[in-house]
């Protein structure tokens, strides 16, 4: 599979990066700042992109049978989530892509109680704005005609070990049976993988954590 994996060289992206590697893809990674990204290999290239210019999108997608959305500004660039979406997906129908997933947020998915998480009243404050720019960028990858899945991950992502064991819901926070919502990047990465491979849930959500 020839894959294209927008966003930034954090964690996140790095790791979907690797996993892909690791199950014999050909990955194109395109980010603002390539320099970042410490990774060389044979089957994999490392271009600089904006993720905000449709042109720019099209241009690094095309050729590529599938697109990964990684992207994950910080709280002062919040706005730039639903602007990104917009391109990306603009982008991608100009360059014959038709399949994409994001990796999106856990702030929109309802608790146990019915509510969104980030109307909890535990959920830090000085995140909602991320958290509606996500809910946005959600309602405009639903609106599109293109093949998507949004992968809404736990509410904490960390650093960890790659086990490829993990628990799967739709539009509800998974937690554990001490209430906790957590997953390693590396079984972020492995879910997002998992589904470009088995195509699970076009053009739906789903939820992953352990």
């Amino acid at each position: 599979m020839k894959l294209v994996v927008f966003g930034d060289s954090g964690t996140i992206g790095r790791q979907i990066i690797e996993e892909a590697l690791r199950r014999k893809h050909e990955v194109t990674a395109v980010f603002r700042h390539p320099e970042e990204l410490p990774l060389t290999h044979e089957r994999l290239q490392i271009a600089a992109g904006d993720l905000l210019s449709s042109a720019s999108v099209a241009a690094a997608a095309h050729g590529h049978e599938v697109a990964v959305s990684a992207f994950a500004p910080g709280l002062e660039n919040a706005e730039e989530l639903p602007a990104a979406a917009r391109s990306l997906l603009e982008g991608l129908q100009q360059a014959g892509v038709v399949r994409l997933v994001i990796v999106g947020d856990a702030g929109t998915l309802k608790t146990d109680s019915g509510e969104r998480l980030m109307d909890s009243v535990n959920y830090p404050q000085e995140l909602r704005p991320l958290a509606e720019a996500h809910s946005e960028a959600y309602a405009v990858y639903a609106g599109s005609e293109l093949d998507y899945t949004y992968i809404s991950p736990a509410a904490s992502i960390v650093p960890g070990r790659r086990t490829g064991m993990f628990r799967i819901g739709l539009d509800r926070l998974v937690v554990d049976e001490n209430g906790e919502s957590a997953i390693s990047a590396e079984d972020l990465a492995v879910a997002v993988l998992d589904e470009l491979e088995e195509d699970n849930f076009i053009r739906e959500r789903f939820a992953v954590a352990y």
